[in-house]
């Protein structure tokens, strides 16, 4: 390549670079108003109840908490506790085409789960209430890595009004929600597995 040539490439680098940076994370009205409606909530803690469950679990019968942990203008951490397991967090995350939805699962000693990180992605805008995730690519592939090919065709919502957040699991066969009253802050719990305070 002659000098105008690298040049030409360096400017379009450039350029792509400086465009990435500057493309808004979200830009559908939907996406940011619901994001918006579960940051103002960070650093509340919330106890929960299932309130439909087709495969009922003894486990889920423990306390259930929802903390909204971490907030900033991209992410949102939200562990849900079940009694003192502490492995569960739920990742809201702005990506350039929508948002996703990301399920962080912890070991005790911190380390990572076998089956962690899945979860799905928007598809549309949505509501300012509701989204929706349809499971992602990666994450069928880690359940069918991991034998669990039920999870193919998962579908997680969550729901955000005044007085109320749910997590809603849905696919052929199942149902599973649990619901946070949020007009009741609680206590805070301490960090989940495998984050620092």
């Amino acid at each position: 390549m002659n000098t105008q040539q690298w040049v030409l490439v360096f400017l379009t680098f450039s350029s792509s670079a400086a465009f990435a940076k500057q493309a808004p994370l979200v830009s559908i009205p939907t996406h940011d108003t619901f994001f918006s409606s579960i940051a103002q909530y960070c650093d509340k803690a919330f106890e929960g109840k299932v309130v439909v469950d087709n495969q009922p679990s003894s486990a889920f019968e423990e306390k259930l908490v929802m903390f909204v942990r971490k907030c900033d203008q991209a992410e949102l951490q939200i562990p849900f506790y079940v009694g003192d397991n502490a492995s569960r967090t739920w990742i809201i995350k702005k990506t350039g085409s929508g948002l996703s939805l990301k399920h962080d699962h912890r070991l005790k000693d911190g380390t990572d789960d076998p089956v962690t990180m899945y979860g799905g992605h928007t598809q549309g805008a949505g509501y300012n209430q509701i989204q929706s995730f349809p499971v992602d690519q990666y994450s069928k592939e880690l359940f069918t890595h991991q034998g669990l090919p039920q999870s193919i065709t998962n579908t997680w919502q969550i729901y955000i009004y005044p007085e109320m957040f749910s997590y809603r699991l849905v696919r052929e066969g199942r149902e599973f929600r649990v619901d946070f009253d949020l007009t009741k802050p609680i206590l805070p719990p301490p960090a989940p597995w495998g984050y620092e305070d």
